[in-house]
């Protein structure tokens, strides 16, 4: 079968423990969990492809482990599990499906889907259609897992543990960031050696942001059906190696290279003073439904892995990609939290964005945050203290659960997504916009939470980039070859009153005030903002708001297509962000005055100076009002120090006409202009007055 030997007597017991392959000096152990299974072979493959089957003959708690003695990092192997085929009861073992190794730390390669069937069974017409064993052998169409070398030097490298009330996200792509950078060298762009770049690190560190939360990295698959039409899964919800680095996005190689320069990027970061947030994907895998491929767990043992629906032939779907792991399986929740931990602390990632976290805090079918995956990561010592931020929902009955996870944990705010977006197109009352503004206590205050709770986005990788906001009504995502179909039909957009592309100088103004105003509202409000990468730069998606398929220019940041303007505000609001902590409270506001100061820590006036009564606030009309932000009723620093800062008033215009706004002499003597969405400002006195433009946003500060 193979040119690759390995010699009499050099197969010893090894250890159950840890999980994978783990290579020493001498060789490396192998070890796999699967407690239903028959036998199971160990298989080698040496450069040519060739075969070398090993059985494990060892089983301790459920391990299937061995030593070999001569293997060394870069060896390419995977698995065949032997076991009953009964799809009828949930059992999918077949042997003639190599199988990808849970907990391997490398994978190389992509899947063929030109190549031998990965699919276990006859593929067919009919119901029954998934019920006859398929026999082709797969392992030429299955990417190889791979021994990696964990050793890696990591120097003075330190986690920057960024207080969350100062962070500020930068959410990104690997290859959307870098693959068009003039700076970046073109063989490392698309890479963790591209991302670590000065070129990169440098321009991340001008824009003021703290955390970069990327995109799945974990190894993932392209689907058949993209395949079938020419495209490519872009974003990477399709993971499939829990603990492996995608092995395309490394510039050095994918026999275990990967991990390095992983590792690397991780440190180029830090240096730069830029944590690292993981976007995870533990809700599903690669394999999809009953119908799917055999990659890795529905050989191993399917029943353990994915949760079923009453007939055990199927699968509960939570997620819309046909499957849903099932954490309340010991083993897959062991697997998770080792994989979290192995980025943690071998890779020193410093937090976690999870994917459709719903679907993870389901207990036996309803979302529950006293499920054991919440528990565990609450009594983890590492895990409790790493950056946790929850997608709150899924796709299931009951999967909608902003502001009800547990503490400890940061949410993505669809809320004050929705609302925003819905306030600066005039259709949003004035008390919403006040909650989002102010960190969102009715969802995260009656529990404990601190406004760091909320993640404050108005645009992320899934929708419209913030250019397309203000300039499309509809989708258009003709592109992904779906007639449309596909996406979001619901965006909360505004196109200015041309649809796309315009010359309309009018239009131009407005997107770019609308634009601004967006920004500008998100980077000022309590909780912890959350950009869209390439949003500062003015990127485009030509409307398509799924670009989950497209790996190529409607995706790429446009690096010589800058908007300069917007780039320098950007930055300017974030500066004064991070200068002032009146805006990053670690506290919601209490209304009144704690420090002596005589005012309130905020204040909210309508435009007449006057304080916003009940029937303002309940009046559907009123779109503008003006925010005082107390710098003397600040909360201390994270470390207990007395904080003090400027204060703020905070002129807001929704409405689509100029209004007055009157300046209360009791606030303040003298103002000055710190940023306006329309480019007026200058100086005012207290008592005096000042027009916004219609759809505006000004910032004063005291003086």
């Amino acid at each position: 079968m193979s040119t690759l030997t390995v010699p009499a007597g050099k197969l010893l017991a090894g250890k159950p423990f840890p999980q994978g392959a783990t290579a020493d000096a001498s060789g490396t152990n192998f070890s796999l969990w699967a407690p239903n299974a028959e036998r199971v072979e160990l298989c080698l493959f040496d450069d040519d492809g060739n075969e070398t089957r090993v059985d494990l003959v060892e089983r301790t708690a459920q391990q299937w482990h061995g030593f070999l003695e001569g293997i060394r990092p870069g060896q390419r192997y995977g698995y065949r599990v032997h076991g009953p085929w009964d799809p009828a009861n949930g059992q999918r073992f077949n042997p003639a499906k190599l199988l990808l190794d849970p907990y391997a730390k490398a994978i190389e390669g992509t899947v063929d889907w030109d190549g031998p069937t990965l699919l276990p069974y006859q593929a067919g017409e009919g119901d029954d259609a998934d019920l006859l064993r398929e026999d082709t052998d797969s392992a030429p169409a299955l990417p190889k897992c791979v021994v990696a070398d964990q050793r890696y030097d990591w120097g003075d490298d330190v986690w920057p543990r960024t207080p969350w009330s100062e962070t500020v996200i930068y959410e990104a792509h690997v290859r959307g960031l870098t693959m068009t950078h003039p700076d970046v060298p073109e063989e490392l762009r698309g890479t963790y050696a591209g991302l670590a770049h000065p070129a990169i690190t440098d321009y991340l560190k001008s824009v003021g942001v703290t955390a970069v939360e990327l995109l799945p990295v974990h190894h993932f698959i392209d689907e058949s059906f993209l395949a079938d039409r020419g495209l490519t899964n872009y974003w990477g919800y399709a993971s499939i190696g829990f603990l492996a680095p995608h092995g395309p996005y490394s510039a050095a190689g994918s026999r275990g290279e990967q991990v390095a320069e992983f590792k690397d990027m991780v440190k180029a970061l830090h240096a730069a003073g830029i944590e690292v947030i993981l976007d995870v994907v533990f809700n599903h895998t690669a394999e999809g439904n009953h119908l799917g491929p055999t990659l890795s767990f529905k050989g191993i043992d399917s029943a353990a892995y994915y949760r079923t629906a009453e007939d055990p032939r199927f699968f509960h779907d939570y997620t819309g990609t046909g499957n849903s792991l099932d954490p309340t399986h010991p083993q897959v929740l062991r697997l998770i939290m080792d994989s979290l931990r192995y980025f943690a602390l071998d890779c020193h990632v410093d937090g976690f964005r999870f994917d459709l976290a719903a679907a993870l805090a389901r207990g036996l079918h309803e979302a529950d945050r006293l499920s054991g995956f919440l528990d565990t990561i609450h009594q983890d010592p590492i895990l409790s203290q790493v950056k946790l931020i929850a997608e709150p929902w899924d796709v299931g009955p009951g999967g909608y659960q902003v502001g009800n996870f547990p503490v400890l944990w940061s949410e993505w705010n669809g809320e004050y997504r929705d609302d925003i977006r819905d306030f600066w197109r005039g259709e949003l009352p004035l008390a919403t916009f006040a909650e989002r503004f102010s960190g969102s206590a009715d969802l995260y205050a009656d529990d404990g939470r601190h406004p760091s709770a909320s993640i404050n986005f108005v645009t992320a990788h899934d929708g419209f980039t913030l250019r397309d906001l203000v300039s499309y009504n509809d989708k258009h995502n003709e592109a992904n070859l779906e007639d449309n179909q596909d996406g979001a039909n619901d965006n909360s957009s505004w196109n200015c009153g041309v649809e796309g592309e315009t010359d309309d100088e009018a239009v131009l103004e407005l997107r770019a005030r609308q634009q601004r105003n967006l920004l500008a509202t998100m980077l000022l409000s309590q909780g912890v903002p959350m950009l869209l990468g390439g949003d500062e730069l003015g990127r485009t998606q030509g409307g398509n708001n799924n670009g989950w398929c497209q790996d190529n220019e409607i995706s790429w940041y446009d690096w010589d297509g800058v908007d300069e303007e917007l780039l320098a505000f950007t930055q300017r609001v974030i500066a004064l962000r991070q200068a002032e902590p009146v805006f990053t409270r670690r506290r919601f506001f209490s209304g009144e005055s704690r420090s002596g100061s005589g005012l309130a820590d905020v204040e909210w006036l309508r435009p007449d100076g006057q304080a916003m009564a009940d029937g303002d606030w309940g009046n559907g009309h009123h779109r503008s009002l003006a925010i005082f932000l107390n710098g003397r009723e600040v909360d201390p620093a994270e470390d207990g120090t007395p904080q003090r800062s400027d204060s703020f008033l905070v002129l807001v215009n929704a409405h689509h006409e100029g209004v007055e706004f009157t300046l209360d002499p009791e606030l303040g003597d003298a103002w000055r202009t710190e940023l306006a969405t329309d480019g007026e400002g200058g100086e005012l006195e207290g008592g005096a007055s000042t027009t916004l433009t219609g759809r505006t946003l000004r910032v004063l500060r005291r003086v």
